[in-house]
């Protein structure tokens, strides 16, 4: 009979969960996209994880994260909701031991954690521009007409990069276009965009950071191999892209459940079978007083189960169930 830990990271482009070991072994990792419905992308995560996994397994624990993490919380049935820096850290820590910088571009954002002696002193995190996020890649790469998997090996083919404003999303995109029509080469203009984008990144994200080694370099942008070596050129320091560096979330989240349920007690768990529920998400606004709160409520087969986002517990704290204490 096999035994572990279930950790899901719901984001706005990707959802992925994984299945860690009682030894803390990753069993499975699934990367999915969200495509706009979390809901869905959870539980066909959760559809896929069951098939691979052995009929007889037993989950102990459920940890979420990501900008979903509530609603994956309340449809899985989370031991423990963390916020994405400390399942980010957590992952990092164990996985590269005494790290102490986590440079970290996923989807829709970038953040860096700053950690000493195992523990986060600081961070950042960067949702306004869109340069260097996985989004932006993805359109450039499907501009070009290249698969965004040969990205970063196209990039490291470069003798001679292009320098190309990386400021704002809108301006790399023209400056890249104006360098094509000059007749530069494709991988001298990918590599002078990944060195582009991680100026923008440092300049940004990481301006006033101490950015001590070890250096890792997560989030599914650390795939891109362009990216990492502009990130070392930039920094003078050896990058680190850890094992599951694009599901760091959930793996973090895994973690922290396994340490949630150390003390013994059942999982809330409400079982893979929640893959065919029908679960529904809407809201409302409360007009009860000036705040105007907008309220997020869930139903499942057609049953309210959780409400959140007020600020006096009105309309959340009037459920009484377990659910809504996520």
């Amino acid at each position: 009979m096999m035994k572990g830990y279930l950790g899901i990271d719901v984001g706005s482009v990707s959802t992925n969960l994984v299945f860690m070991g009682e030894n803390g072994k990753i069993r499975e990792a699934i990367y999915l996209r969200t495509r706009g419905q979390p809901i869905f992308a959870l539980q066909e995560g959760l559809r896929q994880l069951a098939e691979r996994l052995p009929a007889n397994t037993v989950v102990r624990g459920v940890g979420t994260t990501g900008s979903g993490r509530y609603l994956a919380g309340i449809i899985a049935g989370a031991d423990v909701v963390k916020n994405e820096i400390t399942s980010h850290a957590v992952a990092a820590s164990t996985l590269v031991p005494g790290v102490q910088t986590i440079l970290e571009i996923g989807g829709q954002d970038s953040k860096i954690i700053i950690l000493r002696n195992g523990v986060v002193t600081d961070f950042a995190m960067n949702t306004v521009c869109a340069a260097g996020t996985g989004s932006f890649l993805d359109q450039q790469a499907a501009r070009l007409n290249i698969p965004i998997e040969d990205f970063g090996e196209l990039a490291l083919k470069s003798t001679v990069p292009v320098r190309i404003a990386g400021r704002c999303a809108v301006f790399a995109e023209s400056d890249m276009i104006h360098k094509q029509q000059m007749g530069y080469s494709l991988p001298d203009i990918l590599a002078g965009l990944c060195e582009a984008l991680v100026r923008n990144y440092l300049n940004n994200v990481g301006k006033g950071k101490e950015i001590l080694p070890p250096v890792v370099f997560q989030g599914g942008v650390a795939a891109n191999a362009g990216m990492r070596r502009a990130f070392e050129q930039a920094l003078g320091l050896e990058v680190h892209v850890p094992p599951h560096y694009n599901v760091m979330g959930a793996v973090g989240a895994a973690l922290l459940a396994r340490e949630k349920m150390a003390g013994g007690g059942t999982s809330r768990f409400r079982g893979f079978g929640v893959a065919k529920t029908r679960f529904k998400a809407g809201g409302f606004e409360c007009e009860g007083c000036p705040n105007l709160c907008e309220v997020v409520e869930i139903t499942r087969e057609g049953e309210v189960i959780a409400r959140w986002g007020d600020r006096c517990g009105r309309w959340s704290g009037s459920l009484g169930c377990q659910e809504n204490a996520v």
